[in-house]
This record gives C-alpha cells, structure tokens and sequence, in this order.
C-alpha cells in the first residue's frame, strides 16, 4: 500500500509517519510537508510544498497512491475564524482536488473530538472542521473518513510534539483507564488509517472506539 502523509513536521503527522515507516503493509510513503522532516527511511519520498493552495491538480507527483493520510493543520487558539478557516478548510478541500480524486484512492481527515457536522454550533473551530468533514465527502474518493482524535500517546523517537505533551503525558495512563474511549496510541491511529482505507467502514466518522477496536483486530 502507497500512502501520502501531510503534516509529517507536526505531532500527529510525524508519529503517523513512524508508524507507517514500521508497517510491513506499507510499501511507499510521500511526505508532503511544508518543511523537510529530517528522515531518512527506504520507504520515504519528500515533496516540500511551502504553501498547499499552489498545488496543481495535475501534479505528476501526487499520482499513483492508495491512499492520503492528511494530518496537517493548526489550533484554532487566537485565530480569526477568515484565518483559520483558510487554513483548515480552504486548503485542505484544495489538496484534496489536487489529489484528482477517484474510486481507488481513500482520504483520511484528522479531525478532532467535537468536531460540529451541523455546522452550525457556537465554537468556531468545531463548525470550521465540521464543515471541512462534510464537504470532503462530497469528493468522489474511495471513502472519506473524519478521524476524531482524542488524546494521543506519542511514537517513539518523535521529535515534533506539543509544546505541553511533556506536562501531561503522565496522565496518559489515568485517561487510559478512565476514559478509554478518549485515549489512543500513534501505532493504533495509523493501524485503524491503513485498515480503514483498505477495507472501508460502514460510516465517515471515525471515533476512538473504533480507532482502538480496528487495532486490535487487525493485530
């Protein structure tokens, strides 16, 4: 399986990577980051695209993949909604487009818990990325999925991590215990991305229940 990873230079990105680099069912990796990501695997092909929005559709070095793992994006904090919204929503649909999509290819959002699919909700960022959600399904791709991630444990050897990660990483396994369904690991995020993009769900919208259950039996 061929993939494409965005946002390889940021925290979900870079451990999705990792993980994907250690997948015996990967075969190809393209980074595409706005940045290099310092890496050197047999696996990995760099594309580095400073600005997303000067994608060509017909860009030669985007063809031939099984799937798109798009894990680039921003926080919402301090952020105009026109700002963030050009961001999060504008370039990713462009992306998207640039990608040509067709039945043989899957699309993988990385969403966020509370993600608004009415599009209508007072916080901004969730009525932002819900709408994001919404119209990436509209594409005609193999299938779409909006992952709505929660906490996340790091890969090992990941350098790029929020700047807050080292102060709460030792609640990871308080979450872990109390709250399941909030808590995943790097390994079961880009597991559930490999098995959902290969196999299809019956729904768009991927929680972590489904993350950790797609993990386990796919071991």
């Amino acid at each position: 399986m061929k993939v494409i990873i965005t946002g390889t230079t940021g925290m979900i990105g870079e451990g999705v990577l990792i993980e994907c680099l250690n997948n015996p069912e990967i075969t190809e990796v393209l980074s595409v980051s706005r940045k290099p990501t310092g890496k050197a695997h047999q696996k990995l092909k760099e594309y580095v695209v400073p600005d997303f929005l000067s994608l060509n559709v017909n860009d030669e070095k985007l063809k031939g993949y099984d799937a798109c793992f798009y894990c680039a994006g921003v926080s919402a904090v301090g952020m105009k909604e026109e700002d963030y919204r050009r961001i999060t929503y504008d370039t990713t649909i462009h992306f998207a487009k640039a990608l040509q999509p067709n039945p043989n290819m899957s699309f993988v959002y990385v969403s966020g818990g509370g993600t608004d699919s009415t599009e209508k909700g007072r916080i901004m960022w969730a009525r932002v990325k819900g709408k994001t959600e919404n119209d990436l399904a509209k594409l005609p791709f193999k299938q779409v999925f909006g992952f709505r991630i929660g906490f996340v444990k790091a890969a090992a050897g990941q350098q790029h991590v929020l700047s807050y990660y080292k102060y709460v990483s030792w609640l990871f396994p308080v979450v872990k215990t109390l709250l399941p369904n909030m808590y995943s690991t790097m390994k079961e995020v880009a597991k559930a991305m490999i098995y959902f993009s290969k196999n299809g769900y019956g729904r768009n919208v991927i929680y972590v229940k489904d993350i950790r259950q797609v993990s386990r039996q796919s071991n």
